[in-house]
């Protein structure tokens, strides 16, 4: 029995797939989308449910908020045998195409975080396993969904991106926020970085796509900032992505 996540072998069926997401609040919704949907456990910030797809068992669990919960997900679901998850979530764009209601396909994270220093230096890049990637670009196009792939800013303080003028530190803030998005960054989130560097370092596949809530630049902008907050889109790629995955793995019974 992992301790924070209350899950032992015999309660995921052998599962190697896993759905993830932040809110505990999203999991029964995500579970819907799969066959036969069961409650497994609940403890902290880590509720989890088991369902099937193309007849194999695929896990959906929340992680909670930030890196330090995300990467014990990661690390007591590989104690148990899941080899590929993918998160979903939700972003705030960063740059002015990245409109609410877009699907933000992460192909890396810049590691403006603490979690992932611990696990490698710096300079080691926080990079989605290509082939989970290509998966969910896919799934996007079949279903006709505006989307983007590529870097998002993964960070520890929500509070220092959305009021940076109150933090001592604003300036620092504020310059690699510019930095972030003259280099490209299309969003930013709270949980890659982890789930990148905590899956390279134990060899498992990992990827995420997220939902652009809203988007403050276009804001900034004066442009039109819609909000958007109905994540079933990037849930049914996600779903969508773990089928391919299945049969891409030749893992059909």
């Amino acid at each position: 029995m992992q301790y924070h996540i209350q899950l032992d072998q015999a309660m995921l069926e052998g599962a190697k797939y896993a759905i993830l997401a932040g809110d505990p609040g999203r999991i029964e919704t995500i579970a819907q989308g799969l066959d036969c949907p069961k409650f497994l456990a609940r403890n902290r910030e880590y509720t989890s449910y088991l369902g099937y797809l193309a007849q194999q068992p695929v896990l959906v669990m929340s992680h909670g908020i930030g890196g330090p919960s995300t990467a014990i997900a990661v690390e007591e679901l590989a104690q148990l045998g899941v080899t590929t998850m993918i998160r979903v979530g939700t972003s705030g764009g960063m740059q002015q195409q990245v409109r609410a209601g877009d699907a933000v396909i992460v192909q890396a994270a810049i590691r403006q975080d603490g979690t992932s220093r611990e696990y490698l230096p710096i300079e080691y890049p926080a990079v989605a396993d290509f082939s989970v990637t290509a998966a969910l670009k896919q799934a996007a196009i079949d279903r006709g969904m505006p989307h983007h792939v590529g870097v998002v800013q993964c960070k520890d303080s929500f509070y220092g991106q959305h009021s940076p003028q109150r933090m001592p530190v604003q300036g620092e803030l504020l310059a690699r926020w510019e930095a972030w998005i003259k280099g490209g960054a299309l969003a930013s989130e709270m949980e890659t970085a982890a789930l990148f560097v905590v899956s390279s370092v134990l060899r498992i596949r990992a990827g995420a796509v997220m939902l652009c809530i809203w988007n403050q630049e276009r804001d900034r902008a004066g442009l039109p900032h819609e909000e958007c907050h109905d994540t079933q889109g990037v849930i049914d790629l996600a779903i969508d992505a773990v089928k391919h995955m299945i049969i891409q793995d030749g893992m059909i019974r």
